[in-house]
């Protein structure tokens, strides 16, 4: 699921479905700073850090969502700015300045273009991971309305922009990510909030009744699904394509769950889901899903539920807990169940993406120390830096900090 993440407070809006990846180190990372509460850094001269290592920094009210590279965190700002952080420290290494006004979109952090990438109202921005510097602007064409979507594979930032009020095509355009040149454009039958996919040199939108396959390189359409195909949303991960039922229905019954054939787009043979309303889900390399699923008539004691999508059956389930969740190489990490007792409680969990929470032995659930930032009062998100983390950084909204930890 999309979501907005501002101001500690959880705000249904936009996600990101797993972008990020290793970047490159800030040019500040040769120092070491002091951070104030209002994360101004103080910087004196000191080693380079060789890696992640264990650490707690507040961040300043104007900071928003945070995401992990493999050599930084980067957090958006509320208007279109962005700020870098050490990995060894937490400290700040560089800022982005504001862009302007505007309701902010997706945070997205690529380790390959060495881009972050955001939005604020008509403003489409990206900046250089490895010096801190804005990269460049571009202006969108309904960017003002509601919050865009964007993702970014291959060299190439895609952005599906909502239109304003009276519109009804939107715009999915391309974009090269290293200097912002405009690749192309096309106008569109999709509906934003079901999210946009793009993978193996295609970008998948959806209307609600009908996928579309497009070249990434051009635009053009290779591929519609059949009709009869309900796909309210879009899940995917490795190299799979998911459709549920859209996390904002107000209905309280929704379609199935369904896996598509990347090429065709044809339905495959699926697991069957719980029937509860699909909220958020992220897939392993190897085929796995894991999907947020909740009462759509009780809301806020729902279930993470496993199922093999190459083997289709459900694997497990963990309940009672939170939706923000991660994936870790072959491990499945969120927050534990807030209905714990004092022993298992504010701890971040780390669970076997097959054996699930039963596990024994090496594929046994490994939990964190007890932390403040993990409370679910604080409104925690876990940050996954790329590659193959040792640490996972916790972010809490409420008393706006960050803490790097060791995975569990």
């Amino acid at each position: 699921m999309r979501r907005t993440w501002l101001a500690g407070v959880p705000l249904v809006g936009l996600i990101l479905a797993g972008c990020s990846g290793s970047g490159g180190t800030p040019s500040g990372e040769s120092h070491r700073t002091t951070v104030s509460a209002s994360g101004t850094p103080s910087t004196s001269p000191s080693a380079t850090g060789t890696g992640w290592n264990a650490w707690t920094a507040n961040y300043s009210a104007a900071e928003g969502r945070c995401e992990a590279t493999a050599h930084q965190v980067v957090c958006r700002t509320g208007t279109g700015g962005l700020v870098g952080r050490s990995r060894s420290t937490g400290e700040v290494t560089w800022t982005v300045p504001p862009a302007g006004r505007g309701k902010d979109a997706d945070l997205i952090v690529d380790s390959a273009t060495e881009r972050a990438v955001t939005s604020s109202g008509k403003t489409l921005r990206a900046a250089n991971l490895r010096t801190g510097k804005a990269a460049w602007t571009r202006r969108l064409t309904y960017g003002s309305a509601f919050p865009v979507v964007i993702r970014v594979a291959d060299g190439t930032v895609y952005v599906l922009e909502t239109p304003t009020a009276g519109e009804k095509t939107i715009t999915l355009a391309a974009f090269r990510a290293s200097d912002g040149t405009s690749l192309w454009h096309r106008g569109v039958a999709a509906d934003p909030y079901g999210d946009m996919a793009v993978f193996g040199g295609r970008v998948y939108t959806t209307d609600g009744t009908e996928v579309t396959a497009r070249d990434a390189r051009t635009g053009d359409t290779v591929a519609t699904s059949p009709q009869g195909v309900e796909c309210d949303y879009l899940i995917t991960g490795g190299h799979y394509l998911v459709c549920t039922g859209s996390p904002y229905s107000a209905e309280d019954t929704f379609p199935p769950l369904r896996r598509l054939d990347t090429d065709t787009l044809r339905p495959l043979k699926t697991a069957e889901d719980t029937g509860d309303k699909p909220e958020r889900g992220v897939i392993s390399s190897d085929g796995v899903l894991v999907l947020y699923e909740d009462s759509a008539e009780d809301p806020g004691a729902g279930s993470w539920n496993a199922y093999d999508l190459v083997h289709p059956k459900r694997l497990w389930s963990y309940d009672n807990t939170t939706e923000e969740a991660e994936l870790a190489g072959d491990r499945f990490l969120t927050f534990t169940q807030g209905n714990d007792d004092d022993a298992v409680r504010d701890r971040v969990i780390s669970i076997d993406l097959r054996a699930g929470p039963k596990g024994t032995g090496d594929a046994a659930p490994r939990l964190s120390p007890r932390y403040s930032q993990a409370r679910g009062g604080e409104y925690p998100r876990l940050a996954v830096p790329g590659g193959d983390p040792d640490h996972v950084v916790v972010q809490a909204g409420t008393h706006r900090s960050l803490r790097s930890i060791p995975l569990p």
